[in-house]
């Protein structure tokens, strides 16, 4: 058992009802669960606060990176939005452990860009900082602005759009000190870069004076959540995240929140550990081989992309294949999972416990199904 944090939880559903709307009065488990089902994978919060839960003692006394904790490998909560997980047994074993946990939300897993406007009392900057990139002569005076309400008002009149802060077709939280968390869906094409995380008020990379950007690398506050400040409430509770505007888009390539595209490069290969291990299982020919191939190919391509390439879904068809090479006795389980994991790990290293669940379900549903030589010619 872990000195901190407990034993994992057992495989027994601990699931409650779906609902598909967010509405008041929910628990902490309640909104973490309800996150996870639109595909949110979520962190706890320390109890009333805004930052995330402790590490663990061990991960406190000797600091570490999160790529080779072996608490995320476990299923712990530690490094923040590192260990965030949609896993519904995970998540309802962290809040039933901690009740008063609040909640995070992963934005690069989920796929979201969140525009976090401030309210904030704070002294106006000079000219080129209250729009980065964008000149405003230094005769026009600023006297009437207080806050990133104005700010981002400002950039939507300049670009002749309307204030996002009163975009009804997406979600819009209203944060305890009086700001607004503008939720949108980033583009899903498996091309697609990552959006970057920033702080309007710092001297970096920033859209608007007192808006924050969050994004890949970075969290938010689930609607829902309370902290000694008070509740993040959603404007209305059936809202959802609208994809990100065009206009928004356009403003935060154009502000730096995207990197460079990547140099070409060629697929990776299924990693030295799988073909190990695919070797191992001995002699494969004809449909068996191809078919091997191509799922474990399937999983490895992934990698080109840190989001947004369908992983899961990827790698339970392949699990589901092999399942079926294994109810067929052309491999043993323990070669199979092997190769499975190893494809896995080199396309999304660190999420072995996530990885697992799934090639294992995969291969027991696959292995039900079992694919013999001729249905693989």
């Amino acid at each position: 058992m872990h000195p901190d944090l407990g034993s994992l939880p057992s495989r027994r559903s601990t699931r409650r009802p779906a609902t598909d709307q967010f509405g008041p009065g929910r628990g902490s488990l309640d909104t973490a669960l309800w996150c996870a089902r639109q595909g949110w994978p979520v962190h706890p919060l320390a109890p009333g606060r805004k930052t995330p839960a402790a590490n663990c003692q061990r991960c406190r006394s000797r600091p570490h990176g999160p790529d080779h904790c072996a608490c995320l490998r476990e299923g712990r909560w530690c490094h923040g939005f590192h260990a965030a997980t949609s896993d519904p047994d995970l998540i309802t074993a962290w809040w039933r452990r901690q009740p008063h946990f609040g909640v995070g939300v992963a934005c690069g897993p989920a796929g979201l860009v969140v525009i976090d406007v401030d309210a904030h009392p704070a002294p106006l900057p000079g000219h080129g900082r209250l729009l980065p990139g964008i000149h405003i002569p230094d005769t026009v005076r600023l006297d009437g602005l207080r806050s990133g309400f104005h700010s981002l008002a400002l950039l939507a009149a300049l670009r002749g759009q309307d204030d996002p802060v009163h975009d009804a077709t997406t979600l819009r939280v209203r944060t305890p000190s009086g700001g607004t968390h503008l939720w949108y869906r980033a583009d899903p094409a498996p091309s697609a870069r990552p959006w970057r995380c920033s702080t309007g008020s710092g001297s970096g990379r920033a859209l608007a004076w007192q808006v924050d950007v969050r994004a890949h690398g970075g969290y938010i506050i689930a609607p829902g959540t309370r902290t000694a400040a008070g509740t993040y409430t959603p404007y209305d509770p059936a809202s959802s995240p609208a994809p990100l505007p065009g206009w928004l888009a356009a403003e935060l390539e154009r502000t730096g929140h995207r990197p460079a595209p990547p140099s070409p490069r060629t697929a990776p290969a299924v990693p030295a550990r799988g073909r190990a291990a695919v070797a191992a299982a001995g002699g494969y020919r004809g449909g068996a081989a191809t078919a091997l191939a191509a799922v474990l190919a399937s999983v490895t391509d992934c990698a080109q992309a840190p989001q947004g390439t369908g992983f899961t879904e990827k790698l339970n068809r392949a699990a589901f294949t092999v399942g079926g090479l294994v109810g067929a006795g052309r491999m043993s389980p323990a070669e199979a999972e092997a190769a499975l994991m190893a494809a896995a790990e080199h396309a999304r290293p660190g999420r072995e416990h996530h990885s697992l669940r799934i090639v294992r379900n995969g291969m027991s549903a696959g292995t039900r199904r079992p694919l013999y030589a001729g249905a693989l010619r």
